[in-house]
């Protein structure tokens, strides 16, 4: 099942996560797929606020040390794997503590580690169109993916 929507402005893709992470749970693995500018530390910032991490911890991309750590409704665990090889680099930094741990995580250039990633993960593509607009196309768990497509709905997308 996949959900896809249009995003038309920075704000958008914040409201956008910010539907995701209020709904996020933990356990959630969130994989985000997308070249560089199409959004995925905005969507972040969204699923932050979703997940009540207050206003005052700036989420920024953990491009140079890989994972950032923030309080919230449940610990997020916001990855860039950008610089990696692929999941044997993440292996070695022992994943599935957080894979498998209490919290949610999220995953920029998710793709480079798709071979790991464990069962249920909302993946969520993200392609650049012009300068504000985006398309989201979001798959994975089929009840997941309904309550996310209500919500949207409801948020005027």
């Amino acid at each position: 099942m996949q959900i896809k929507i249009h995003s038309l402005s920075s704000e958008d893709t914040f409201r956008i996560g910010a539907i995701i992470g209020a709904r996020a749970g933990k356990g959630d693995i969130i994989a985000l797929i997308g070249d560089l500018g199409t959004g995925k530390t905005r969507l972040t910032q969204g699923i932050a606020a979703g997940l009540e991490v207050p206003a005052l911890y700036p989420i920024t991309s953990p491009t140079f040390t890989l994972i950032n750590e923030y309080p919230g409704r449940f610990v997020l665990y916001h990855f860039d794997i950008y610089r990696l090889e692929g999941s044997k680099d993440l292996e070695d930094m022992g994943y599935e503590d957080y894979f498998y741990g209490d919290g949610v995580v999220v995953i920029e250039w998710a793709e480079r580690v798709r071979d790991i990633l464990p069962e249920g993960v909302l993946f969520i593509n993200l392609t650049y169109l012009d300068e504000h607009n985006r398309e989201l196309v979001i798959t994975g768990n089929e009840g997941k993916i309904n309550i996310i497509k209500n919500l949207l709905i409801r948020g005027g997308f």
